[in-house]
């Protein structure tokens, strides 16, 4: 890049967030509150640890964590010194952490002792790469930051992060094989930040709530937070009445939820009544399909306040909006858009011959700008896969209708979206299979009013087994993480496949799917 047009990055973002709000509310856990400043002072303080132990700019952390304000100001500190981050999921398995810190070649592991104190000692066990474990609280055989912090001199905070340099190395899953690791640029991220900020219909005072995990779409999210010098709230998991008071007694403004949890606050009328909701003005959902009746029931209760993201880690968070003036009820059908493209990302729906297809009719969504990422780690074939005639292919259909709404109807790619969380029927049909008692399985998303999509199974258990369902799905769910484990499962004789002996999921779909298009409740 010409020197003359560097520039750009979450780096100096962050740097320049803690120099113009100074003293302004910048984050929150239950136990922190920290101004701006007092983040700076604590970003300043992780570089100097970091450096300590010999890191520098290039170098991998990656992060186990609840939502805490350490958390995240250890991410920042990450960016500010131009080293790359990679998250882990909090409900992922064991094998997933061990594999991810393996394959981003990570050299610095932090954990938070109370939670994953055995999952960071196993992780250190299996992966002979990484050289230093760190934790949030005492462990053994882990240096504790939160106890260095007060200890350590602040270092000054100077950007050393470049535009094009690897800013996120987030991993998503396969539907063959392992997870892929999306190379995130600061320029990607940046784009995504500034996007966001610009389209998005946010309150003029932003005091933001996460409660989904900050390693994944509530942390890049924090980024135009920062950008306006709002205040961001962080809870650790969803509890419906743990939210509704933090809501009420922080006067959140603005939040992010996956569909499912939205749901928890249009059927907690009683939790409704106890605290007061008035001051949310933008909740902003997404990463799965939300039911249009149960978006006008929460537009009912809530007024004009909903605005839908669609992104995918590859071009993250942004790739259409559904603005709060989108949402228009009189307009048959619109609740179930996903919305326009938004300004500086290209977006055209393709036929398989990279052809464009014409208005109404289905296609790929197709994006290019600078919004997308440079490619999948160390996998030059499934980056050359993804970016086939000079745009990324995200894998899935939809239809623009004559004023510019993309509606979603199918995934070329065989990804069940359930309550948030992005699942590949390979993963768990492949933690079925490891069962001593299953022959084979087959795993489809089959439509949920709850989780936007549900995980059912068809499994033929082995001559003699009389295994019962819990048992798989308690199985699943110590392999792969609680989100896999199958919502239902049906023992059949035989699964059906196609000509080329692939398992036809178009088949077992059927039956669940008909009358209706898959993506869209």
């Amino acid at each position: 890049m010409n020197e003359l047009h560097s520039g750009g990055t979450l780096g100096g973002m962050i740097v320049g967030a803690v120099t113009r709000f100074g003293y302004k509310p910048a984050i929150g856990d239950g136990t922190i509150s920290w101004s701006y400043r007092e983040l700076g002072d604590a970003i300043a303080r992780f570089i100097a640890i970091f450096r300590s132990l010999g890191l520098t700019k290039g170098d991998a952390v990656s992060i186990l964590s609840s939502n805490r304000a350490e958390s995240w100001a250890a991410i920042c500190a990450v960016s500010v010194m131009g080293m790359r981050y990679t998250p882990l999921h909090p409900m992922a398995a064991e094998d997933d952490h061990a594999f991810i810190v393996d394959d981003a070649e990570i050299d610095t592991l932090i954990v938070e002792a109370s939670k994953f104190g055995a999952r960071g000692h196993a992780i250190k066990t299996r992966v002979s790469r990484l050289k230093h474990l760190l934790s949030f609280g005492p462990l053994d055989g882990a240096l504790d930051v939160l106890a260095q912090l007060p200890q350590v001199t602040p270092q000054p905070l100077v950007n050393e992060s470049e535009t094009s340099a690897i800013a996120w190395l987030a991993y998503t899953g396969g539907t063959t094989g392992r997870s892929k690791g999306v190379m995130l640029p600061h320029r990607s991220v940046i784009t995504m930040t500034t996007l966001l900020y610009a389209d998005w219909d946010w309150p003029p005072e932003v005091r933001f709530l996460a409660a989904t995990p900050i390693s994944h779409a509530a942390g890049v999210t924090l980024y135009p937070v920062m950008f306006r010098g709002g205040y961001m709230r962080l809870v650790q998991g969803f509890d419906a009445e743990v939210y509704c008071r933090v809501v009420q007694d922080d006067r959140i403004t603005a939040t992010f939820l996956v569909p499912t949890l939205i749901y928890a606050l249009i059927d907690g009328v009683e939790l409704r009544k106890r605290f007061d909701l008035s001051s949310l003005q933008m909740i902003v959902y997404g990463a799965a399909p939300m039911s249009p009746d149960r978006l006008r029931e929460g537009m009912a209760i809530f007024g004009p306040v909903f605005l839908q993201l669609y992104g995918q880690t590859e071009a993250p968070q942004c790739i259409t909006t559904m603005r709060k003036i989108d949402h228009d009820d009189s307009k048959p059908g619109r609740l179930g858009s996903c919305g326009r493209p938004n300004p500086l990302v290209e977006v055209k729906l393709f036929d398989s011959e990279m052809r464009e297809v014409a208005t109404g009719e289905p296609g790929e969504i197709c994006v290019r700008g600078t919004l997308v990422m440079d490619g999948y780690w160390k996998r030059p074939e499934a980056t050359e896969e993804a970016f086939r005639g000079g745009w990324l292919h995200t894998g899935d259909v939809a239809v623009k209708d004559e004023d510019g709404y993309f509606y979603i109807v199918d995934r070329t790619k065989d990804m069940i979206i359930s309550g948030g969380f992005n699942i590949y029927p390979r993963e768990v049909e492949d933690a079925l299979m490891s069962h001593h008692a299953v022959a084979s399985a087959a795993v489809i998303g089959v439509p949920d009013d709850k989780w936007g999509e549900a995980v059912k199974a068809f499994v033929v258990l082995k001559t003699g087994a009389n295994n019962n369902a819990a048992e798989l799905q308690a199985h699943v769910k110590e392999k792969r993480g609680a989100p896999w484990s199958p919502k239902s499962i049906d023992f059949v004789e035989s699964i059906p496949v196609t000509g080329l002996g692939k398992i036809d999921r178009k088949v077992l779909r059927a039956p669940y799917w008909e009358g209706r298009k898959r993506g869209v409740a």
